[in-house]
Order: C-alpha cells, then sequence, then structure tokens
C-alpha cells in the first residue's frame, strides 16, 4: 500500500484488468452463464415444432392425437423443468464450492450441459418426448450450479473497486445467450422442422470450450486463503491477477476477513438461517431474487411470441421483434456493467424495478384497448422493450453482485445456496403458472408482475444499503446496526498499524 506524501496515511491501491482476469472473466462466463440465458429463449421459436412433434409421437403410439390439455400440460413441464433443475442445481451449490473450489465447480458443471445436449440433439430420433424433459431438467441443474457460482467466482477474483463490473458479465453473457437463442430461431436458421433438434444441441459447444480452457487459469485466492489456508498459493493466484507483486494489502485484507469469522467455520443453511448477525442480509437476498423473477421477466422470455402475437404483430415479424428486443437487453447490459461502479447498486434497483412496475402497468392498458385502436400493438411492444431495458439495468445483474457483497468468505456459500433456490423456485412457478395465468386473466396478468415489482422497490428503498467500493467485512459492519449486534474488535497480535487503519472491522459479532 502505497504512502500520501503529505499526510503520510495509506492510500489504496486500486485494482486494475488484466489478461488473466479479463480472460477468466470472459471464459467462465461464455462456458457457464451463456447457456443460462440459451436454455431460457431456445424452445420458444420452435415451441410450435416442438409441440408438432410431441403430438405426431403420441398418435404414433397411441393411434389417437394428444388431447389439448395434455399438451399444454406437456408443454408447461418442457419450460418448467428447467427452472426446476435449477433449484436442484443451487442445493448442491454449497457442498461442491466447499469441496472442489469455485473453478473446479465451474469445471463439474459441464457435465449437466454436455450430456442434455446430446439427449435433446438424439430426441427426434428416438422418438421420445420425454428424454427432453428430462434433459431440460438436467440442463437446468447446469444452469443453477452456474447462476450463482460464476458471480461468486468473479466477485472473489474481483479487486473491490471493480467488483460490480465484474460482477454483471455473468448477466451480459445471459442476455447474450438469449440473443443467440432468439436469432438462431428464426425460421431460415435452425427455428425450423429440420433444425430444432440441433439447436437445442448447441448448447454443449460452449461447456466444451471452458472445460479446454478454464483450467489454465487460477481458483479463487479467498478460497484458497480462508478455506484451504494455502497462503503461498493465494499470493501467486493474487499477483497473477493483478499483474504486480506487490499484493500485500490485499492479502492482508483477505487473511482479516478469515480471522473474524474463524470461529464460525463454514456456515450450513440451517446455522445461515438462525445468525442473528446475517438477519437483514438473509431477507435482503429473498426480496432481491423473488422480485427479479417473480417481475415477470421469464414469462416474457418464455412466452414472447404469444406476447407478441396478443399484441398484434403479424405472424411473420414476431421472429424479428424478438430479436431486436433481446438486442435491446445486451445493449442495456454492456451499459450497466459501465455505470454500476458510478451509480452504485441500489441506485440501478430502484429505477430498474420502478421502470418494470410502470411498464407492466402500460402493457396491460395497450393490451387492454389493442383491438380498439389500430396503433395500439406498437405501444405494446414499447412497453415490453421498456421493461426490458428496466429489468436489464437494475433486476437481472445487480442481485448476484449484491448476493456476493453482503456475505463474507464462511457463509457466502450457503447464501447463494438460499438465493439461488428462491431464484429457481420463483422461476419455475412462472413457468408453470402463467400459460394458465394468461388463459383465465388475459391482458391483467401484468397487473400482478408491476404489483411484485412495486413491493420490491419500496423494500430496497427501506432496507438495501449502497455497497459500492466496499470491502465485505465494511458492509458486515454496515448491516450491524439493523441487525441489533455490535462488531467488537479482536486479534491483538495483529500489528496496531493494520488494526487503526484497515482491520477496524474485524472481530466477533455478538447480539445486543
Amino acid at each position: 500500500m502505497a504512502e500520501n506524501e503529505e499526510s503520510g496515511k495509506p492510500v489504496e491501491r486500486r485494482g486494475q484488468l488484466t489478461v488473466v482476469l479479463v480472460l477468466a472473466t470472459l471464459i467462465s462466463a461464455f462456458g457457464s452463464s451463456f447457456q443460462y440465458g440459451y436454455n431460457v429463449a431456445v424452445i420458444n421459436s420452435p415451441s410450435p415444432f416442438m409441440q408438432q412433434f410431441y403430438n405426431t409421437t403420441y398418435m404414433e403410439r397411441y393411434g389417437r392425437p394428444m388431447e389439448e390439455n395434455f399438451l399444454t400440460l406437456l408443454w408447461s413441464l418442457s419450460v418448467s423443468m428447467y427452472p426446476l433443475g435449477g433449484f436442484f442445481g443451487s442445493l448442491m451449490v454449497a457442498p461442491l464450492v466447499n469441496k472442489l473450489g469455485r473453478k473446479g465447480t465451474l469445471l463439474f458443471n459441464n457435465i449437466f450441459s454436455i450430456a442434455p445436449a446430446v439427449m435433446m440433439g438424439v430426441s427426434e430420433i428416438a422418438r421420445s418426448y420425454e428424454i427432453i424433459i428430462v434433459a431440460r431438467f438436467i440442463v437446468g441443474i447446469c444452469a443453477g450450479l452456474s447462476s450463482n457460482v460464476v458471480p461468486m467466482y468473479l466477485g472473489e477474483l474481483a479487486p473491490k473497486n471493480l467488483r460490480g463490473a465484474l460482477g454483471i458479465i455473468p448477466q451480459l453473457f445471459i442476455t447474450i445467450g438469449i440473443l443467440s437463442a432468439q436469432v438462431l430461431g428464426m425460421r431460415h436458421i435452425l427455428g425450423n422442422t429440420t433444425g430444432w433438434t440441433l439447436m437445442l444441441g448447441v448448447t454443449g459447444i460452449p461447456a466444451l470450450i471452458e472445460l479446454l480452457l478454464l483450467p489454465f487459469f487460477p481458483e479463487s485466492p479467498r478460497y484458497m486463503l480462508i478455506q484451504r489456508g494455502d497462503e503461498e498459493t493465494a499470493k501467486k493466484v493474487l499477483q497473477r491477477l493483478r499483474g504486480m507483486e506487490d499484493v500485500n494489502a490485499e492479502l492482508s485484507e483477505i487473511r482479516l476477513e478469515g480471522q473474524s469469522e474463524r470461529a464460525e467455520g463454514h456456515l450450513s443453511v440451517l446455522s445461515l438461517l438462525s445468525q442473528r448477525s446475517l438477519r437483514w442480509q438473509l431477507v435482503s437476498i429473498i426480496v432481491m431474487n423473488m422480485g427479479q423473477q417473480l417481475s415477470g421477466v421469464n414469462a416474457i422470455y418464455y412466452y414472447a411470441d404469444s406476447i407478441y402475437a396478443s399484441a398484434g404483430v403479424q405472424q411473420n415479424d414476431i421472429q424479428y421483434v424478438t430479436v431486436g428486443t433481446g438486442a435491446v437487453n445486451v445493449f442495456m447490459t454492456i451499459a450497466a456493467v459501465f455505470i454500476v461502479e458510478a451509480s452504485g447498486r441500489r441506485l440501478l434497483l430502484l429505477c430498474g424495478f420502478g421502470i418494470c412496475c410502470v411498464a407492466c402497468v402500460l402493457l396491460t392498458v395497450a393490451l387492454i384497448f389493442q383491438d380498439s385502436v389500430t396503433w395500439m400493438p406498437y405501444i405494446s411492444i414499447s412497453c415490453v422493450i421498456i421493461y426490458v431495458i428496466g429489468h436489464a439495468i437494475g433486476p437481472s445483474p445487480i442481485p448476484y453482485v449484491v448476493t456476493t457483497e453482503m456475505f463474507r468468505q464462511s457463509a457466502r456459500p450457503a447464501a447463494f445456496m438460499v438465493a439461488g433456490s428462491v431464484h429457481w423456485l420463483s422461476n419455475f412457478t412462472v413457468g408453470l403458472v402463467f400459460p394458465f395465468l394468461e388463459r383465465g386473466l388475459g391482458s391483467y396478468s401484468f397487473i400482478i408482475f408491476s404489483f411484485i415489482c412495486l413491493v420490491t422497490l419500496i423494500y430496497i428503498w427501506l432496507v438495501v444499503p449502497e455497497t459500492k467500493n466496499k470491502t465485505f467485512l465494511e458492509i458486515c459492519q454496515m448491516f450491524a446496526k439493523r441487525n441489533k449486534v455490535e462488531i467488537q474488535l479482536g486479534d491483538g497480535d495483529l500489528p496496531l498499524k493494520e488494526s487503526k487503519e484497515s482491520l477496524e472491522d474485524a472481530g466477533r459479532v455478538t447480539a445486543f
């Protein structure tokens, strides 16, 4: 840590982007996060051909056409098995990242991508729609693991001044995955009777690339030092990531975090739920992840074509509108990468949920009057695009960043397990219920999403603090008052200079 010539006080050295850090970010995000987004949208465009395959296969087996309600149920299962698999993948996060490490878990996770890619690719040859449903569940496990482990991995690789920007990169690749599925799903590419199985099988390609390249990049230095106790390796990893020899200041901060929580050990989910010092952090990530998914974003992605059709868009034009919406999503997520460190996490969350709330109300009004006003379909499309913009700048990327920042090393795996479980159960609920909700409530179904956005916005306004450019220990201290606990100073055997400046947040947490 350098010193200011006038005051003699330590001046913090800001972390820089290095080649190793950039490549580790891109490879892990493309190999894992891309697949999450791709598989969200991959069955949207070819859905008529897939449902025709379901019906034809059923008729070949039983000699009669499939009933409409049964076809709706099978299709809802095809959609909702993916988030259900994501839920089970989230339950595997804590044991795997503690046993295999962050990077090791990402490498192991590729099994859950390559196997279902092969299964879906041969489903038509095997004349089995059951294979598709099972494969969707398995690839959901892959997404459940990657959606939690990639933000955790990158959050622990990044210096604190870049943690927000790099934390949004996984969401950026999720949106790129969605856009890729929308482009490949166009009728003249793979979204047709002969190409849909190949389109489903493409998801295995990023997994193979990650499996080949990620082993050459480092494990999380926090995992190596705090959980493995390997300080020498952790120092070498930090030197590679930061591109400089002097990493003692950051190494001391990591060491401090480990010392302050050494008595806690690895927190299980049950012990996390009972920790008074983590109560409001836990409630906050649950509310944000529920708000993220129950706000209706995946209803738009899963059923975008039917939404545009009900909005009056011509059948041949729907695929282009869908791709355009995906491109807007990617562009706005890129914008969030560059503004998150300047604007902060809290402002983006508030603005994003506010925009989504208003967009859902306006979309409801537009859908109600679409039959009586000729230009109303354009208003409907505009509302969907505005909604996507709002979600892309805040609700989509920021909860992952904040979940990483709100918890220290011992609690982080269990916290991601809880956040991921809530995320995927909410996702599963929307995927399973929305077709029936749309059939029952029609245009008014988006009012429910608007109300959820409003409730989440109010909670964030009242409870969630700004976490940008703070160490994990500083954020822990920010929540101490709300949790009605105090941070007691400790570790008297540490150097006095360090304990005065950078170690003031360390110590045991006790209840008032």
